[in-house]
């Protein structure tokens, strides 16, 4: 009998339970501190990765097909490393604010949402993505009230060398949309935005939360193999972000490939004016569709594609590792969460 049991046990183990860091939620936050390293840490991060997104957007715009090596090529040729960072300083003044009104927005509601959905009897699975789901879109669409104008210059700078705008810097750029356009121009494309950015974080912050899940479960079993599986496990901080990065950098490539006809049909319409053949009209999202099927078909949709997985997933990686060490660093008790 005993013999029966062992047999059964080896053959299969039960998960050596896992001891992770306490998760870290909005009250628990010294504010301050919190927005004051926050803005520091992503404005580095963004630098870091915006070479990528002048990239796609030059992609994204063009007319022909182009290759990526092809585009790098044109423009260290013909702007110098200088090509890589045009609208960048409009970019960081406009993500400070904006980045700083997502992580608010996205704890605060992580943590409401998270203690309803136990409340109302959920498995703390189907709570945690519920919570990490409404948080992702909340914070998409705060985020946005800021992010679009800034996006619309800031694109607008990206792609000066291949289009007929010509602006000395952001703030004469913004000048003369808000001149020529209206405050409706330092918004042009912002239901596309919010189309592509509300799912896309809802999606991604739950997937986040699911993959994390699914890796520690996996890893539970694989360590109930090669240990004692009575003691547990605790992990190390680098095991913990190695984690966490890899669980972003799944649900960032997803998100890249399921919203990127929605993000080319946006960009267009925040840089380009209209088509010849038809009077340089307003872009909108019929006529950017129209003008990317004759291009290229479905196909055209998605140019762009390899650099915005690759930022998409960079950032995610960059983004998440940053983002849950600086909620460690702004925790309002650090002894508790080591």
């Amino acid at each position: 009998m005993n013999l029966t049991a062992a047999a059964a046990e080896e053959e299969d183990p039960s998960p050596v339970e896992i001891h992770l860091p306490a998760e870290i939620d909005w009250e628990m936050l010294d504010k301050s501190r919190f927005f004051f390293l926050g803005a520091a840490l992503f404005s580095g991060v963004s630098a870091a990765l915006y070479p990528a997104v002048v990239l796609k957007t030059r992609l994204q715009v063009s007319h022909t097909p182009l290759s990526c090596f092809r585009t790098v090529t044109y423009i260290l040729r013909h702007e110098g490393p200088r090509g890589f960072y045009r609208g960048f300083a409009t970019s960081l003044t406009g993500t400070i604010p904006a980045r700083a009104l997502y992580m608010a927005a996205l704890e605060v509601t992580k943590s409401s949402v998270g203690t309803a959905a136990i409340r109302l009897g959920m498995t703390e699975t189907a709570a945690a993505a519920a919570s990490n789901a409404a948080a992702g879109l909340s914070a998409a669409v705060a985020a946005q009230v800021i992010w679009t104008p800034i996006d619309v210059v800031s694109q607008r700078l990206m792609v000066q060398g291949d289009s007929p705008f010509k602006y000395r810097g952001g703030v004469d750029a913004f000048r003369k949309i808000l001149t020529s356009d209206g405050l409706r121009g330092l918004y042009r494309g912002f239901g596309m935005s919010i189309l592509t950015y509300a799912p896309s974080n809802a999606v991604w912050w739950a997937s986040y939360s699911v993959s994390q899940r699914i890796i520690w479960s996996g890893m539970g079993y694989w360590f109930s193999r090669s240990r004692d599986s009575a003691a547990g496990f605790k992990p190390d901080c680098g095991t913990v972000a190695v984690v966490q990065g890899t669980s972003a950098a799944i649900a960032g490539g997803a998100a890249a490939l399921v919203t990127m006809p929605l993000d080319t049909i946006k960009t267009r319409m925040q840089v380009m004016d209209g088509c010849e053949e038809e009077g340089k009209k307003r872009m909108t999202i019929g006529r950017a569709v129209k003008s990317l099927l004759k291009e290229g078909g479905w196909m055209a949709c998605y140019r762009g594609l390899g650099p915005r997985w690759a930022s998409m997933s960079l950032s995610a990686t960059t983004m998440i590792t940053t983002y849950e060490f600086l909620k460690r660093l702004s925790a309002k008790n650090q002894e508790n969460f080591t």
